[in-house]
């Protein structure tokens, strides 16, 4: 860990707390209502397992909103979903699963807007015309930020993966202060993320919580899993984040600096001793006694100074949220 020259964050439940919500509706259909949007939306999205499904879904029940079950459901990894829900086709996610001709300017630049307000935007169509488009937005944890300063304060690159767009993304990158980012990121994309972090900088450390984080985690120099993830993550882990707070991560690195620090000083008390003493009892000029003595000293200068890692401090700079 001490070698590790770069990080590699996945953002959903690793920088955030993985819970979304739903934050914003906007009308693009006048023969619509919000209520009439986040009905198609929230109903072809009980057919998902996805965080921001699930805050739609989460978001449409809180306004007292009875939801179907799509008669169909399609998941395009890393766009959208799609089903059907009384008789029509209704899609939510990126622009692109709708016609190009359907997204006008206007619609962009709501959507432009959403984005650097680092919130997760998605258009709800229903049969082929942009009906709305809702807004997602994930917490994030209370010592992100403090982390990844102290994190770059201690000379590391940070970077974030998400599959976020590359706006978004930006927005949130720039209130943590990371380093880099890699934004629309695919799940099975995570492990080229990682390669290309270990051929700019080296050493990576990679940290995620998801199921498809595993292949990440395992490619990276040193896999970070946080313990409140999926036990696969916690699996592919070298390190384990068990409160599920990054600033745990911190705490790592130090003792790993700390440990190495320890080695080295014991190595050069073992060696110091047996160099000295040893050659003088071989010659004569040190009785056989006081060279037996040198070297039970050495040995309880080593078990002492090794002891003396308990005191080290690896406790982040900043006091950790309760997380």
């Amino acid at each position: 860990m001490k070698e590790v020259q770069a990080i590699v964050h996945d953002k959903t439940g690793t920088l955030t707390k993985g819970k979304p919500e739903l934050t914003d509706i906007i009308i693009l259909d006048e023969t619509m209502t919000e209520e009439d949007v986040l009905f198609y939306a929230g109903s072809v999205e009980t057919g998902s397992e996805h965080p921001l499904g699930t805050a739609i879904v989460r978001g449409a029940q809180e306004r007292g909103l009875s939801l179907e079950s799509p008669g169909s459901f399609t998941s395009f990894r890393g766009r959208g979903v799609e089903g059907s829900v009384k008789g029509s086709m209704v899609r939510v996610g990126k622009p692109d699963l709708l016609p190009a001709e359907a997204i006008n300017e206007e619609i962009e630049r709501q959507f432009s807007e959403l984005q650097q307000q680092a919130k997760t935007v998605m258009i709800v169509g229903l049969d082929d015309r942009p009906i709305g488009i809702v807004a997602v937005a994930d917490t994030l944890k209370d010592d992100s930020i403090e982390a990844i300063r102290e994190l770059e304060a201690m000379g590391l690159k940070t970077i974030m993966l998400t599959g976020d767009n590359e706006q978004t993304a930006k927005a949130i990158a720039e209130k943590l202060g990371m380093s880099d980012i890699y934004a629309e990121v695919m799940p099975d994309e995570k492990v080229d993320v990682v390669k290309k972090a270990q051929e700019k900088y080296g050493m990576v450390a990679m940290v995620g919580d998801g199921i498809n984080d595993a292949p990440a985690l395992a490619q990276a120099n040193v896999g970070v899993a946080i313990g409140t993830g999926t036990d696969i993550a916690i699996e592919s882990g070298d390190i384990i984040l068990v409160r599920g707070d990054i600033s745990g991560l911190v705490s790592a690195i130090k003792l790993s600096r700390e440990t190495f620090r320890k080695i080295k000083q014991n190595l050069f008390w073992a060696f110091f001793y047996n160099i000295v003493a040893i050659p003088l009892a071989t010659f004569g000029l040190m009785h056989p006694v006081f060279a037996e003595v040198a070297m039970a000293i050495s040995s309880i200068s080593v078990v002492t100074n090794a002891n003396l890692l308990r005191r080290a401090d690896i406790s982040p700079s900043y006091e950790a949220g309760p997380d």
